[in-house]
């Protein structure tokens, strides 16, 4: 709201402000502050002032920005021609100290979570903190106290509103595409650092990739409260976009019954994928492992590798190394993805595969492949079975986990 011509004021420097009509007498005093989200949800719209000499169940009233200036104490003032009107419960309003202030907020350009103190932009700090203290005070006194506080704003255009209440007449969306944009890793920090109810509202309104993305980077307890609430046919579809061996792990801390509904309603491939390492320790390499890798025919080129990597369905960022295999399907050879970027696509991928590599057994211990990364400066561990036959790769962000883990 601007406060002779392009000065700033706060939600707290005018709550309870005098309101006086056009002729100077006592209309009423500030309560809140109406934004109709879908017109404009930079702005406020409209006042809602408790009339001078209302009775305790009447209705304010909805007095347009535009029909108010600036008094000459401080106070607010209906213009000539003015109007106003009885705020009706069906109007759809967001009103700012009742749905905004102390809410939890997601600053989408910081990667973090807030608490709101004060709407100039969005005040987070004592400044704002400050403001409210000291709410009902001269809006003069209030900014001078306020201004010797160094401010702590986030602009409009950085912030999300979590809507946590069903029951509320408006509901402002967070926008998928800031959302989608986030590391995996810092859309987990903010799910983690949220509570409860928010976090729920906040996983709830994400799509199944960028929600399965979230899902694999928190804490398994975490993970447990996020999908408590939903229901099997759409956790199956999250599911389905996590990495298999992150996807197991889960299901294998389910209840039974819960884990048998979920994989009853999953793809076939993407079942059998998870099925197939939930018979495995997660504190073996088969337990750490994905079965989500590249490989080729040993007597292909990296023509070949190149048009493996365009249709692999897995997550492309985590390919590190393209693994080579025999007739048998027995791995003879790995080969790093940097080496073909720099290599003719006629190139057979025998000359570009390393001398020595390392592997490990199915059932080898976790602690037994960290230290195979840990000696070797890994970038995968491919795991064998029992006759030598590649089963699954571990990746070094899986032996982090792990090791995170407390193991």
């Amino acid at each position: 709201m601007s406060n002779g011509g392009n000065q700033r004021t706060s939600v707290s420097a005018l709550m309870g402000t005098s309101v006086l009509d056009a002729d100077g007498k006592a209309f009423g005093q500030v309560r809140e502050f109406a934004v109709a989200p879908l017109t404009d949800s930079s702005r406020v719209e409209a006042l809602v002032v408790r009339l001078a000499h209302a009775k305790r169940r009447e209705q304010p009233s909805l007095v347009p920005i535009a029909s108010l200036e600036r008094g000459d104490f401080g106070q607010l003032k209906m213009i000539p021609g003015g109007t106003s009107r009885v705020m009706d419960s069906s109007d759809d309003f967001l009103l700012l100290e009742r749905d905004l202030l102390d809410q939890q907020i997601i600053d989408v350009h910081g990667h973090k979570v807030v608490r709101v103190n004060d709407v100039a932009e969005v005040e987070v700090g004592m400044r704002g903190a400050t403001r409210r203290l000291l709410k009902g005070l001269p809006e003069s006194a209030v900014t001078g106290i306020a201004s010797r506080i160094r401010p702590a704003v986030i602009p409009w255009d950085f912030v999300d509103l979590i809507d946590r209440d069903p029951a509320r007449r408006v509901r402002l969306k967070i926008e998928q595409d800031k959302l989608a944009s986030m590391h995996p890793s810092d859309l987990a920090d903010i799910l983690e650092d949220l509570a409860p109810a928010e976090r729920q509202a906040l996983f709830s309104s994400l799509d199944e990739e960028v929600a399965a993305e979230a899902l694999e980077e928190v804490e398994l307890k975490t993970q447990k409260r996020l999908i408590e609430s939903i229901d099997s046919e759409k956790l199956a579809g999250i599911i389905e976009e996590m990495d298999p061996g992150a996807a197991a792990d889960l299901l294998s801390e389910l209840p039974e019954e819960r884990s048998d509904a979920i994989l009853e309603e999953m793809g076939e491939k993407e079942r059998q994928d998870v099925e197939e390492l939930l018979d495995y320790s997660a504190d073996s390499a088969a337990g750490l492992m994905t079965s989500e890798f590249v490989a080729l025919a040993g007597t292909g080129t990296v023509d070949d590798a190149m048009a493996a990597l365009k249709s692999y369905e897995g997550d492309l960022d985590s390919v590190t190394d393209i693994f080579l295999l025999d007739a048998e399907e027995r791995v003879e050879g790995v080969v790093a993805l940097s080496r073909l970027l720099l290599t003719a696509r006629e190139t057979p991928l025998a000359e570009l595969s390393e001398t020595h590599m390392v592997s490990s057994a199915l059932d080898a211990n976790g602690r037994k492949v960290a230290e195979l990364f840990d000696k070797y400066n890994l970038r995968c561990l491919p795991v064998l079975d029992a006759k030598k036959k590649l089963a699954g790769v571990v990746h070094a962000e899986n032996v982090i986990a792990w090791l995170r883990s407390g193991h």
